[in-house]
C-alpha cells in the first residue's frame, strides 16, 4: 500500500487517474496477485483515460454545441432519408480528418441541427476541435467583432477549428458584410478545415441567397465541390412526437 506523501506528490503532479486507479486495485482482491509491471500498466490505462476524458469535456465546452446529441443515439427509423451507412461513415470521422464538408438539407424539425451536434460531440471525442454557430449569430458577432478591434482575430480563432458548425444558413439573403465574412471563413477554412453546414433551402437557392455573383461562385466553390450530403425530407419530427404522445 503506498503512502500519504507519495500519493501527495502524484496529485501535485496532476496523476488523478493514477490516483483514482490506486484507490480502486486496493479495494480489489484480486489486484494483489498482480505483479509490479502489470499494477504500473493499469495505473497508466487508469491515468490515460482520465486525461482523454478531461480533453473531451474541454473540447465540449468550447464546442457550445446547441443540443447534447450523439451519434449512439441518432434515429434512423424515422422515415426522413437519412442514409444509415453514409451517416455512420461519417461517425468516424475520416471526413474531418481529409477537411471535406457536409451539407445537411431539409426542412424544419427533421432533426438537421440534432445530426450536425452529434457529428460535432463525435469529433471532441475524437480529439477534434470543434464549434458550434447558428448563421445569424455568427454574422452578429462578426460584425460586432468588426466594430470593436477583434475582426482579425476572431478570424483567426474560427480558421484554427476543425470543425465549425454553421447551423440554420438562410433563408435571408446576406449583406454585403455578410458575403465578404463568409468568404473569409471558407478561404482560410479551404483544404484546412471542415465545415458541416446545415439548412431549409435546396442547395440550388444558395446562390441567390449569398447574393453577389462572382462571391458566390467562389464560395460555393470551396464549399461544395468537396462536400457529402445528406438531404432530408418528410415531416417534422417534433409533429411527429407530439402525436405519440397524444395516442
Amino acid at each position: 500500500m503506498l503512502n500519504h506523501p507519495t500519493l501527495d506528490l502524484m496529485q501535485s503532479l496532476g496523476f488523478e487517474g493514477m490516483i483514482k486507479g490506486i484507490k480502486d486495485l486496493q479495494n480489489n482482491p484480486e489486484s494483489q496477485a498482480l505483479d509490479h509491471l502489470e499494477w504500473l500498466g493499469l495505473l497508466l490505462d487508469y491515468e490515460a483515460t482520465s486525461r482523454q476524458q478531461k480533453r473531451f469535456e474541454r473540447r465540449l465546452r468550447t464546442a457550445k454545441l446547441r443540443q447534447a446529441a450523439s451519434v449512439e443515439d441518432v434515429d434512423y427509423r424515422a422515415a426522413r432519408g437519412l442514409d444509415r451507412s453514409l451517416f455512420q461513415k461519417l461517425a468516424t470521422n475520416d471526413w474531418i480528418r481529409k477537411r471535406r464538408n457536409l451539407l445537411i438539407i431539409g426542412p424544419t424539425g427533421i432533426g438537421k441541427s440534432y445530426l450536425a451536434c452529434a457529428l460535432g460531440n463525435k469529433a471532441c471525442r475524437d480529439d477534434l476541435s470543434a464549434v458550434y454557430h447558428r448563421a445569424p449569430r455568427l454574422f452578429a458577432a462578426l460584425a460586432l467583432a468588426r466594430g470593436d478591434g477583434r475582426y482579425a482575430r476572431m478570424l483567426k480563432s474560427i480558421a484554427k477549428i476543425r470543425l465549425l458548425i454553421i447551423d440554420d444558413w438562410g433563408p435571408e439573403p446576406l449583406n454585403a458584410d455578410q458575403r465578404r465574412d463568409l468568404l473569409e471563413i471558407v478561404e482560410d477554412r479551404y483544404d484546412s478545415g471542415s465545415i458541416p453546414i446545415t439548412s431549409q433551402l435546396p442547395l440550388e437557392n444558395w446562390h441567390d441567397i449569398i447574393g453577389d455573383p462572382t462571391i458566390a461562385d467562389a464560395i460555393l466553390d470551396r464549399i461544395v465541390h468537396n462536400a457529402h450530403r445528406i438531404e432530408l425530407k418528410g415531416e417534422s419530427l417534433r409533429k411527429t412526437r407530439d402525436q405519440t404522445d397524444q395516442a
